[in-house]
């Protein structure tokens, strides 16, 4: 059977900081699942790369720079909202220039990764706790 649901592309990377601690960012109010924490990234646009993508939404969202080369795939997940499907392939980042700040004015925490369970995240995230767990 076909789901007739719009598959949605987004893309999110863990930002890793030089103390293993990886970014998460809380939805804002007025969003879909707002006040949920997430990796930080998000819809590929038309024409984009999903490494274009990311690129441009960690420069509109956190103020930082950084080159595809710095990007490494890492896993992906499918996941079924009421609404739509969402594909979203996860990369790790280590490498970025600038310094990490808010740019529309959501909270931001840099989390170790065996405290990443004590944030609420949406459930398309929840699998990629435990396989950063054995990442890092």
């Amino acid at each position: 059977m076909t789901d007739a649901s719009p598959l949605i592309l987004v893309v999110a990377v863990a930002l890793v900081d030089p103390d293993g601690r990886i970014l998460l960012a809380q939805r804002p109010e007025g969003k879909h699942l707002a006040g949920l924490w997430e990796f930080p990234g998000g819809k590929v646009m038309p024409g984009e790369t999903p490494e274009d993508g990311l690129i441009r939404e960690l420069a509109e969202e956190l103020g930082i720079a950084t080159d595809a080369r710095c990007l490494a795939p890492f896993t992906f997940v499918s996941h079924k909202y009421p609404e739509f499907h969402l594909l979203m392939p996860l990369y790790v980042c280590r490498v970025w220039q600038g310094i990490v700040r808010p740019q529309e004015g959501q909270k931001l925490a840099w989390v170790r990764v065996e405290n990443l369970a004590a944030y609420p995240m949406p459930p398309a995230d929840l699998p990629l706790v435990t396989m950063l767990k054995d990442l890092l």
